[in-house]
């Protein structure tokens, strides 16, 4: 059995207050991005579009060439050069006619690969069912091969960088109005009262109202634009107790971590792995068995490895694990299991 051994004097992980601008941590309601969507074909492919048992390619294709005065069955087109994608992109707040939006394009068919193809003019809705913006251009494939050298030649997604013209305005007249809210990326009262005191401060006048952990209700001065104002509301910073997080993608098997985050004392075993973590004092060497205090004793052998930082933390266990030859995916379930214990106190999102 492989153990790592994490014996330290437990520190306390001390939450601390730093200033950060009110643009970074709220957002202004009504501001916003809006969500595009389209159904299109992605033409000229060599060979590796979608085959005869994609229906809704075959007739899309025999749809399109009908608008064009040729008029063939969906049953005699048997082109492996056409494929059928969905298209989305975002829509930013007071996009105007003629801006350009990337798209990201992705296969619904059996197609291969869509390297080499052109999407053909697609018209992308929002919400409401009305074209906000069209989108057609050559379609770039991103990505390395698994050697590191040149890209992947079979992958069913792709993007047009500046693909997508617009052509209908979201609109959404701020200029007129007198009150705004501020809706906060996280809920907290102790913010929401932060920025409620740092704008009232600043602007020596009471703009701003917390209603609740994540809304503040603003009131622009009568001496300025709600442009100018909500300019300079942005700006202002506040004292701002950051969220500790810990982000894992299953799927790559990266693991994202502050390299702060600590540890309480647990002990988990994970296959031929364990690891146990005490609020004591480094072992002595050369001993085969030691009596730590309070009953708690640790094996020592081979693959024994010792953390001597005088604390435990997520980037600790991480590079000890690493040392061991364990896999990501070991890693991750094990940094999982060690947050369902209650031994992290920061926030675990999985994605």
């Amino acid at each position: 059995m492989k153990l790592i051994i994490a014996s330290i004097f437990l520190l306390l992980n001390v939450s601390y207050l730093q200033a950060e601008k009110i643009k970074d941590i709220a957002n202004i309601i009504g501001v916003r991005d809006n969500q595009l969507i389209g159904y299109g074909l992605v033409v000229g492919l060599n060979g590796t579009g979608d085959g005869s048992s994609s229906k809704f390619t075959l007739q899309s294709l025999s749809n399109l060439l009908q608008t064009v005065n040729v008029k063939i069955k969906p049953a005699d087109i048997k082109s492996k050069n056409i494929a059928a994608v969905i298209v989305t992109a975002k829509l930013p707040p007071f996009a105007r006619q003629g801006d350009k939006l990337d798209v990201t394009i992705s296969s619904i068919g059996d197609a291969k690969s869509l390297q080499g193809g052109t999407l053909l003019m697609t018209a992308l809705k929002g919400v409401d069912g009305k074209i906000y913006a069209l989108s057609q251009g050559s379609v770039t494939i991103g990505g390395m091969n698994s050697k590191g050298g040149g890209r992947l030649n079979h992958s069913t997604n792709g993007s047009i960088f500046s693909g997508a013209l617009v052509e209908r305005d979201v609109v959404y007249d701020i200029y007129d109005k007198k009150y705004a809210d501020l809706s906060l990326k996280r809920s907290d009262f102790n913010t929401a009262v932060n920025i409620q005191k740092a704008l009232n401060s600043f602007f020596k006048q009471k703009v701003a109202t917390a209603i609740d952990p994540r809304t503040i209700k603003l009131k622009k001065p009568q001496d300025m634009s709600m442009v100018e104002f909500l300019a300079k509301t942005q700006n202002v910073e506040v004292k701002y107790q950051k969220e500790e997080k810990i982000v894992i993608d299953e799927r790559t098997g990266t693991i994202v971590s502050g390299v702060d985050i600590h540890v309480s004392p647990v002990v988990i075993t994970h296959g031929d792995i364990t690891i146990k973590i005490e609020p004591r004092k480094v072992m002595p060497k050369g001993k085969a068995e030691v009596n730590m205090g309070d009953g708690v004793k640790i094996a020592v052998n081979q693959n024994q490895l010792n953390i001597k930082n005088g604390e435990i933390t997520i980037a600790n266990i991480t590079r000890a694990l690493h040392k061991l030859g364990a896999k990501p995916k070991d890693i991750i379930s094990i940094i999982e299991n060690i947050k369902r214990a209650g031994a992290i106190n920061a926030k675990l999102e999985v994605i």
